[in-house]
């Protein structure tokens, strides 16, 4: 049974993050976003949390399943869905642990910005510039 509106709505309200913590659909279920990194996903009616050392340390011991089979564990949060400050902190320390995500496409830009050569980007860039300079004659 895919999660609900409510049971999201439920989810944020309990985090109390605000506009922080953002959602967005995938596979039919939801992504949790905390300042642009995902932090867990809402799935089935349940949450469950990136996993990440510094989150372990601060649950203690917390139950790891897979969001798929064969799929990594994340950690299944219940007992915290209900007790909100618990759920704050292990969102925030969650995405705190999370590496930067750098943009889509980052590399692309940053490979026809310093115009490497033999990159496809490059030189359709240069031919670019080719074909206007003769166009100007």
């Amino acid at each position: 049974m895919p999660s609900s509106a409510d049971t999201l709505r439920y989810i944020l309200d309990q985090a109390g993050l605000g506009r922080r913590l953002e959602f967005r659909r995938l596979f039919g279920e939801f992504a949790l976003y905390l300042d642009g990194k995902v932090v867990a996903f809402a799935c089935e009616g349940q949450l469950y949390l990136k996993p990440t050392d510094q989150a372990k340390a601060f649950l203690g011991t917390v139950k790891g399943v897979p969001l798929y089979p064969d799929g990594k564990d994340y950690y299944l949060l219940s007992d915290e869905l209900d007790d909100q400050e618990r759920l704050r902190e292990a969102l925030l320390i969650t995405a705190l642990a999370l590496p930067i995500q750098r943009p889509k496409g980052a590399k692309a830009a940053r490979h026809a910005t310093r115009g490497e050569k033999g990159s496809i980007r490059s030189r359709a860039v240069a031919g670019v510039k080719r074909r206007k300079r003769k166009s100007k004659r």
